[in-house]
């Protein structure tokens, strides 16, 4: 087995590489003077199996860098070429909708039309995927991740809070592997023309919330759920996503809403200069290296 990288993922992909003792394969994404992508394969893959450790966005260039390196793996023979892609992203627009248009049923297409057999990904946002996806997908839960940073809290001390229905089973997943003995809570979401608003608390919650979601882009979700969490008594609120996007300013309104530390995995690169002793970072790799050595038989080969 072959492990292909994007540029993007080059520190993800040497730790797993090490981690699932996994061969590098060695490729390179560049630009034509006009500013086409193209891709160069360095490591003959011919009758191999493949992974490709790719990204589907931000920015969308990611995208197209991915599918070219998938195909181009292909043509040169590779056996089975899989997509690894620890954040799937359009996955969020996966609603059919009239005059819209359904990017997640659109990125499946991209993928199978690139010869990608399969996808391996990390907590994958709608459950819709698998019906629109023409090739399997595999969603890796980050519950074990995230129950290993709440260990380091306390969690005798903490409720596990799902900002809305949808993330009932990510939150349940984690109070299990977690220990945590109180009851899950859950706030009622609901969207209007301003935005998304958080009313009715469902559960009791004590001293300490721990509001479990698989994405922080803007913040605006979140925001709205510590604004009710405050509201019913919350006192500190410790935020964990599986993915951290950070887009813009508006999530950094959490740090006057009662929360103390931000969790998130390096699933997407973070910003420059955003991690700090508030925004706690979780190393996937293990994650995925465990993944492909009960899919591979131990790794390597």
């Amino acid at each position: 087995m072959l492990l292909f990288a994007l540029p993007v993922h080059e520190r993800l992909a040497a730790a797993l590489g090490d981690l699932a003792r996994v061969e590098r394969g060695h490729a390179s994404v560049g630009r034509f003077a006009n500013q086409e992508l193209h891709v160069e394969v360095d490591t003959a893959p011919a009758g191999q199996d493949c992974l490709v450790l790719g990204a589907v966005a931000p920015p969308d260039a990611q995208l197209l860098a991915t599918l070219l390196l998938c195909h181009t793996l292909s043509k040169e023979g590779a056996r089975r070429v899989t997509a690894l892609l620890p954040y799937l992203g359009y996955a969020r627009h996966d609603r059919d909708e009239p005059g819209r248009s359904r990017a997640t049923a659109w990125l499946g297409e991209l993928l199978r039309a690139s010869t990608a057999g399969d996808v391996v990904a990390l907590d994958v946002h709608s459950p819709l995927v698998h019906a629109l996806f023409p090739i399997p997908v595999r969603s890796l839960s980050p519950a074990r991740l995230f129950a290993d940073a709440l260990a380091t809290l306390g969690p005798e001390e903490s409720t596990i809070v799902a900002p809305d229905e949808g993330a009932r089973a990510r939150c349940e997943a984690t109070r299990r592997a977690a220990g945590v003995a109180r009851p899950l809570a859950r706030l009622a979401k609901a969207r209007t023309a301003e935005g998304v608003r958080h009313s009715t608390l469902q559960g009791t919650i004590g001293r300490r919330v721990v509001l479990v979601d698989d994405i922080l882009d803007t913040g605006g979700t979140l925001v709205s759920a510590c604004e009710a969490l405050r509201g019913a008594g919350a006192e500190e609120i410790v935020v964990m996503v599986t993915h951290g996007l950070f887009t813009g300013s508006r999530w950094e309104r959490l740090w006057s809403l009662g929360v103390t530390r931000i969790y998130c995995t390096d699933s997407a690169p973070l910003p420059e200069g955003l991690a700090s002793a508030r925004i706690v970072v979780l190393p996937v790799a293990p994650l995925l290296a465990a993944h492909l050595r009960e899919t591979t038989g131990g790794g390597g080969g």
